[in-house]
């Protein structure tokens, strides 16, 4: 069982956008799937930095646009970006720590209601605006 299911209240309405918003869910699901199938240590870490390092890609991206755009909630969306990658950051040096278990799991819950919350507020508003701008995410 996916530790987060793709729901259609995650799409905003931009298929390129989706797309790369139910990959990264994927990747949690993969994270998820590997603890309860028992994955090294070692795997785990590598699993977790890559998490954080394709998000944080995908974050650049989009502040990189709305940096050169003027947006107008560049603040407040970086910050929801920089408050995600601190959580996956915490669970990171938990997991390094030798406290995995509860912690993923409560990661888990917590990125499930973040994704839906972001997706559905801030990357909408983004996407929309943007595409008012001619701006194509996936051609930038």
């Amino acid at each position: 069982m996916p530790l987060i299911e793709w729901q259609d209240r995650f799409r905003i309405g931009i298929a390129s956008v989706d797309y790369e918003h139910e990959e990264m869910i994927a990747l949690l699901n993969e994270l998820h799937a590997g603890l309860t199938e028992g994955a090294s240590r070692n795997e785990m870490m590598g699993f977790l930095g890559e998490i954080h390092a394709r998000i944080a890609a995908h974050f650049a991206l989009e502040e990189k646009v709305m940096k050169e755009r003027g947006y107008d909630q560049f603040i407040v969306h970086k910050t929801d970006h920089e408050d995600l990658l601190d959580q996956i950051s915490d669970i990171l040096d938990d997991y390094a720590l030798g406290d995995a278990g509860s912690s993923v799991e409560e990661f888990g819950k917590r990125m499930e209601a973040w994704f839906g919350d972001h997706f559905r507020t801030h990357d909408a508003r983004l996407h929309q605006k943007m595409a008012d701008l001619g701006v194509e995410f996936g051609q930038v």
